[in-house]
């Protein structure tokens, strides 16, 4: 993103294994009518995965972190999301600093949180003066807490959320990009080797090449996340990173402007990840990220380098899964070479033969054994760390494949599933409680822990344990 990040790059969590089913929040015609009014493909990414809140938070999702996460889908944002008030309603999270009264009183003490952090902003060497005209007037954008708390009943599966992001316009678009910035992705790809096709994807995908940013001053969102609501802590550090941004001259006030999580800029960083990766590409003595070409292509290349981008290798492959295989290998954490996955009957789709067997990858069924398989190599892994979820990093992979001259994907997917609405979703986990397969508290939101115990059911009837959340499955469920 140097757009959103659970850093964020907001957008917070692990999606491990197979996806079970997307969210996507708003039909394509809705998520146009929010780039028209500033939110933007960003906005409605921001809350898309497995429980992310901006784009990169790594070690900060909103669910504690490890088997227990589950995916938090994104809200549905009417196109003048950014403009309407707080609901005054208690957040769905249950948590009790998304009580309205407790979001209440500490908007009330909102000026003193934020004079309380002049101490930590000098610290970080931020001036008085610069602390002075960077918060005065600051108030709090009340309506991030209902953004924050929102569960949307209808989602939208993997295949559809892929058809939105890589789209003919954006890869025209795209096209265009590389061919007006050659100059500049030629520095970046020998400086830090990096593909070329993988930064103008990740800027495609994170704000439509520019055009979808979103409206919201960085400083006052992360200024109200840090004294209001449940993630006080790490957004405390995201506030004072603006500062520090700001102080340092890098940026102005004006163009720190993004999600409602605080990401910023065409390719959406956070500010502690702009603090990171964020590089001085044309030797102007800033860093500037959101209109400066060569400097947001070059932090991007050095994000995704100290991230652990192999250079000359892909990010993976498109695989077919032959019949009855055993989807409990669908798991992140087994990976093996891919001459091993061959062994087990795994071959690339295509036709084509693997040119480096020796690569070790995992297999991703996102949905399930009626869907298209893929083995996921290291240069994947380093999406998921751009934005930890696997159904992101497939979109950034296969669009630079398709940027590259690359075809779509050669497998259909499933397209006659129908996705569950959050009132089944939470009965479907609630029959797995009941059947002892699930040990987490049902939520109607899916992750590891969801798609463990399906497996386990499915295992149990002897249909192909993929994990995958269909509205067969929930039949079956409720006849058992």
């Amino acid at each position: 993103m140097i757009t959103t990040a659970m850093q964020f790059r907001m957008r917070g969590i692990a999606m491990a294994a197979a996806i079970v089913t997307l969210a996507v929040p708003a039909l394509p015609a809705e998520v146009c009518a929010q780039a028209s009014n500033g939110n933007g493909i960003q906005g409605f990414l921001d809350n898309l995965f497995t429980g992310s809140l901006a784009k990169r938070e790594q070690g900060a999702s909103l669910a504690p972190r490890g088997g227990s996460q589950e995916v938090q889908p994104a809200p549905k944002q009417p196109a003048s999301s950014a403009a309407l008030p707080w609901s005054g309603e208690d957040g769905a999270s249950g948590h009790p600093l998304m009580t309205a009264g407790a979001i209440r009183q500490a908007a009330a003490n909102f000026p003193n949180c934020v004079a309380a952090m002049w101490p930590d902003a000098a610290r970080r060497h931020v001036t008085r003066e610069n602390f002075e005209r960077f918060t005065a007037g600051l108030s709090p954008d009340l309506r991030i807490m209902d953004l924050m708390d929102s569960q949307p009943e209808f989602t939208k599966a993997i295949w559809d959320y892929l058809d939105i992001l890589v789209s003919d316009a954006r890869l025209a678009r795209g096209r265009e990009i590389l061919a007006t910035y050659k100059p500049q992705f030629d520095a970046v790809e020998k400086a830090y080797g990096v593909d070329r096709y993988a930064i103008a994807a990740i800027w495609g995908i994170e704000s439509n090449y520019s055009t979808q940013m979103g409206d919201r001053s960085v400083l006052q969102s992360t200024a109200t996340l840090a004294c209001i609501g449940r993630r006080q802590n790490y957004f405390r550090d995201e506030f004072l990173s603006a500062l520090e941004i700001l102080n340092r001259g890098d940026l102005r006030p004006e163009q720190m402007r993004g999600s409602w999580a605080g990401a910023f800029g065409p390719t959406q960083f956070m500010p502690t990840a702009f603090k990171r990766y964020a590089v001085d590409g044309d030797g102007d003595g800033r860093r500037d990220v959101v209109d400066d070409p060569a400097d947001l292509i070059a932090s991007t290349a050095n994000n995704l380098k100290k991230d652990g981008w192999q250079t000359g290798k892909t990010w993976g492959y498109e695989v077919v899964v032959p019949a009855n295989f055993n989807y409990m290998m669908a798991d992140r954490t087994k990976a093996m070479t891919l001459a091993q996955w061959e062994h087990l009957g795994i071959r690339r789709a295509g036709g084509k033969a693997f040119p480096h067997p020796a690569d070790r990858a995992y297999l991703l069924a996102p949905a399930g054994a009626e869907g298209p398989g893929f083995l996921m190599l290291q240069n994947f892994r380093v999406f998921m760390k751009y934005n930890p979820a696997e159904a992101y990093a497939l979109a950034i992979g296969h669009f630079a494949d398709r940027l590259r001259g690359g075809a779509p994907f050669v497998q259909p997917w499933p397209r006659q599933e129908r996705v569950l609405s959050r009132a089944e979703r939470l009965e479907l986990q609630q029959l797995l409680v009941q059947r002892g397969f699930y040990r987490g508290t049902p939520d109607g939101q899916f992750g590891s822990l969801t798609r463990e115990a399906l497996r386990s059911f499915q295992a149990s009837i002897g249909a192909p344990a993929d994990g995958f959340a269909s509205s067969d499955v929930l039949e079956r469920l409720r006849q058992r």
